[in-house]
This record gives C-alpha cells, sequence and structure tokens, in this order.
C-alpha cells in the first residue's frame, strides 16, 4: 500500500489512508493503533512519523502493543452502475389504416393520438380484432374527448 504522507491528517483521513471505517478505527486507538496528537485546541491529528507508524502497523499486521491483528482486505471503490431509464413505449404496430379510417369520418387526428387511445381502449392490443371496430372504438372515444 503506497500512500503519500502529509505533514499532518485528521484521525478520518488517517483512516481512509488505512482503507477502513473511522468507527473501526476508533476501536483500535490506543492499542492496535497510536494515539493521536492534539493541536492546541484540542483536536486530534497525526504527524508524518505517526501516519507512517500506523501505515507500517496495517502493512505488517502487528500493532503498537505488540499484538497480532489480523485486517479484512481493504475495500475496493463501489461505482454504482448508471440507473436505466424506463423503457421509452414502443411503436410496435403501424396504426395507418385506423388513422386514415378515422380521418375518413371526418376527424383530424395523429398517429400519437391515436396510438395513446388504442392503448387505453385495448391494452391487449388489436391483433385479432376487427380493423372496423377498433375505428369505431376510436372515433368514439376521441368524439367524447373532444366535446366535453
Amino acid at each position: 500500500m503506497s500512500v503519500q504522507t502529509k505533514a499532518a491528517v485528521t484521525v478520518a483521513e488517517m483512516s481512509r489512508m488505512l482503507g477502513m471505517s473511522r468507527a473501526r478505527f476508533y476501536q483500535l486507538l490506543g492499542s492496535t493503533f497510536p494515539e493521536p496528537s492534539r493541536d492546541e485546541r484540542g483536536r486530534p491529528f497525526y504527524n508524518e512519523s505517526q501516519q507512517e507508524l500506523c501505515l507500517e502497523v496495517r502493512r505488517r499486521n502487528c500493532g503498537v502493543d505488540g499484538k497480532p491483528i489480523l485486517f479484512y482486505a481493504p475495500r475496493t471503490s463501489f461505482t454504482p452502475s448508471p440507473t436505466r431509464s424506463k423503457p421509452k413505449p414502443k411503436v410496435s404496430e403501424d396504426y395507418s389504416a385506423i388513422i386514415e379510417g378515422v380521418s375518413a369520418l371526418g376527424m383530424s387526428v395523429t398517429s400519437t393520438h391515436v396510438e395513446e387511445e388504442i392503448r387505453k381502449l385495448f391494452p391487449d392490443g388489436i391483433s385479432g380484432l376487427d380493423e372496423g371496430a377498433v375505428i369505431r372504438e376510436v372515433f368514439l372515444s376521441i368524439n367524447r374527448q373532444e366535446s366535453k
């Protein structure tokens, strides 16, 4: 583990350098790892020699108290997989015949409008249904919406 030491680091940064959680690092303070130095305000920090000592403890698996300690392997960085966007509704069927039929009845419609109505009226799809019945239902549904 080749980690670059600094003039001084916080306890949290020292635990990150060692590849362990801050909570676990605090559990091992005083026995496995040396106590941190304190600045004039009482904040804990590790100077460069203490950092090297902590890194040596981790490398050798032997605490400053002389007792052996076993560490789990350092965690590999976890990068979450990008969230998948919802699949766009596919335009699987060609509704041109239905659009022409509804237009022939005197109503101007768009393909998306007809598609929405078909999805709403026939959730299981229109395969196997009479085209005339589908045109009639779509026409009546759109006509009801426009008359409201």
